[in-house]
C-alpha cells in the first residue's frame, strides 16, 4: 500500500515513518511534502496515494487550502498538534485524527479504520472533508493554535508543551528556551513560522530576536532612552529589548 506524509516538522515525519514501518512493513511511504505548495504541484502531477497522512498548519498555511485547489478522494488519517477545540471538530465530523507526539497504539487503531471502509469511503471523506473546511472557517470562530512543538537534543527528538516554553530565540538556529532555563534546537527556519501558529494572547514577538511567553515575564522598565525593556522570570533571567513601534502593543498584551 503507497502513502504520503505532508508535514513540515521532519522529526515528526521521521517518528511517523518509523511507527509506520513496525505496525506494517507493506505501507510504502511514496513521498513527504512539507508545504500547501509542494503537495498541491505534486498532486497535480502524480497519482493519489491509498491513504494521506496530513498536518493541519504547514509552513506555508493550513493544510485545508490544498483542497481549494486540488480534489483529493483518498483517505485521509490527520496528525495534529492542536488544542481540544480542533480535536472536538474532528470527532463531529467522524475524521481521524492522530495527537502528536503520535503514540503507536493510536495509529493502529486508526489503520484499522481505515481498512475497515477504504472501499466504500471516497465520497464520505469528500463530504467530511468539506464539511470540517467549513466548521473551521465561520466567522468569529475560534483560531486553532500549536501547542506542542518537536525539538532536537543531540540525537533525542522531544516533544515540548507551549506551557514550558519561556521564549523562542533566534541567533544562528532558532531555539526554544524552556521555563527550566533548557534550550534545545527547533526547525523552523524564520521567526515568522513560528508567530503563525502561536496564540497572540499568550505569546508576543518583542524584536527580530525573540518571541516571549507571557507568563514567563517578571517585570519591564523603561531605560532613560525611553526604551522598554522586559526581564524574564528565574531562572532565565534574561533581559529583552522590546522594539519601539510595539512598545504600547506589549503593554496592551501584558494588561
Amino acid at each position: 500500500m503507497k502513502a504520503i506524509i505532508i508535514e513540515d516538522e521532519p522529526l515528526v515525519a521521521k517518528d511517523l515513518i518509523n511507527i509506520i514501518k513496525q505496525i506494517d512493513s507493506k505501507i510504502e511511504i511514496v513521498t513527504i511534502l512539507d508545504s500547501v505548495k509542494s503537495s498541491i504541484d505534486y498532486f497535480n502531477s502524480n497519482p493519489e496515494p491509498e491513504l494521506l497522512f496530513m498536518d493541519i498548519q504547514l509552513s506555508d498555511g493550513v493544510s485545508f487550502d490544498i483542497f481549494n485547489h486540488i480534489q483529493i478522494s483518498c483517505p485521509i488519517i490527520f496528525t495534529t498538534a492542536y488544542n481540544e477545540f480542533a480535536i472536538r471538530a474532528f470527532k463531529v465530523n467522524s475524521i481521524d485524527y492522530l495527537l502528536k507526539p503520535i503514540d503507536k497504539s493510536e495509529l493502529i487503531i486508526a489503520l484499522d479504520k481505515f481498512s475497515k471502509y477504504r472501499s466504500t469511503q471516497s465520497e464520505i471523506i469528500k463530504d467530511q472533508i468539506k464539511s470540517l473546511m467549513n466548521h473551521l472557517s465561520v466567522p468569529g470562530q475560534t483560531k486553532i493554535y500549536k501547542e506542542r512543538f518537536t525539538a532536537n537534543s543531540g540525537k533525542t527528538h522531544l516533544v515540548i508543551n507551549y506551557t514550558n516554553i519561556a521564549c523562542f530565540q533566534k541567533d544562528a538556529l532558532i531555539y526554544i528556551q524552556t521555563i527550566d532555563k533548557e534550550q534545545y534546537i527547533t526547525d523552523f527556519q524564520t521567526m515568522e513560522e513560528i508567530e503563525e501558529v502561536l496564540n497572540p494572547a499568550i505569546f508576543f514577538r518583542a524584536n527580530r530576536q525573540f518571541i516571549i511567553n507571557i507568563n514567563s515575564v517578571e517585570s519591564y522598565r523603561t531605560d532613560s532612552y525611553g526604551k522598554l525593556i522586559a526581564k524574564l522570570k528565574a531562572p532565565n533571567v534574561i533581559t529583552i529589548d522590546i522594539s519601539r513601534e510595539k512598545a504600547q502593543a506589549f503593554k496592551s498584551w501584558l494588561h
